[in-house]
C-alpha cells in the first residue's frame, strides 16, 4: 500500500537545495555586490561607476602635470586681461592728472583710481571662484588649486592678483620663473599653492 509523500520529502525537479529563482527570487540577474553586477552596470566603488555620473574628485580628477599652461599663453592672457581691466581707469587717471607740478589731480583722476581698484578685486574674484578671466578663457588656461584641481576661491584669487608685485621683485624674476619651473609656477602661484593649466 503506497503513503502520500511526507512533507519534505517531495522530490525536488531542480535538484536539492537549489531555487530556479537565485537567492534574491530574480531569475537570471546576478546580485547587486556580487561578481557580475548588474548586467552591463559597473558596480559603485569600481572603476567606471555608474555610466553618465562623474567620479568624485578634483575639478578635473587632480591636475595633470602634462597640463601646464606655457609661459606665452599665460603672457598673452595677461595682456589681454590687462587692457580689458586698466583701460578706462588709466584713461580716466591721465585724463584728471594733474597738468603741472605742484597741482591737485581732478575727479577723473580719483575716479580712474577707484575704478583700477575695483578691476583689481574683480580680475581676483573671477580667478578665484572660476579658474579664468577674459584673457585666461581666449587662450583656453585656468588658474586652480594644485592639491585639489579646483578653483581657489574668491580670497585666494584677490591675494594671487596682489601678489604679482612679489613677481615683479626683483626685475620681474616672479613673471620669467615659469620658463624653467617643472611646474610652470609663479613666485605667486607657489606662496598660494596655485598652477595654470590648458582648460580641458
Amino acid at each position: 500500500m503506497s503513503y502520500p509523500p511526507q512533507p519534505g520529502n517531495e522530490q525536488n525537479p531542480y535538484g536539492q537545495g537549489q531555487n530556479p529563482y537565485g537567492q534574491q527570487g530574480q531569475p537570471g540577474y546576478p546580485q547587486q555586490g556580487q561578481p557580475g553586477g548588474y548586467p552591463g552596470y559597473p558596480q559603485q566603488g569600481q572603476p567606471g561607476g555608474y555610466p553618465g555620473y562623474p567620479q568624485q574628485g578634483g575639478h578635473h580628477g587632480g591636475v595633470v602635470p602634462n597640463a601646464y599652461a606655457g609661459w606665452f599663453s599665460r603672457v598673452v592672457a595677461y595682456i589681454l586681461d590687462y587692457i580689458i581691466f586698466y583701460s578706462i581707469p588709466v584713461i580716466l587717471m591721465v585724463a584728471g592728472g594733474p597738468s603741472a607740478v605742484g597741482e591737485d589731480p581732478g575727479a577723473l583722476y580719483y575716479l580712474g583710481a577707484l575704478l583700477s581698484i575695483a578691476a583689481l578685486v574683480l580680475w581676483g574674484y573671477l580667478t578665484g571662484t572660476t579658474g579664468q578671466t577674459p584673457g585666461k578663457k581666449a587662450v583656453s588656461i585656468e588658474v586652480l588649486k594644485e592639491s585639489t584641481g579646483k578653483p581657489v576661491g574668491a580670497g585666494i584669487g584677490i591675494a594671487r592678483v596682489l601678489l604679482h608685485i612679489v613677481n615683479a621683485l626683483p626685475c620681474f624674476l616672479g613673471f620669467l620663473w615659469p620658463l624653467w619651473d617643472a611646474k610652470k609656477q609663479t613666485f605667486a602661484d607657489k606662496i598660494v599653492g596655485t598652477v595654470v593649466v590648458r582648460k580641458i
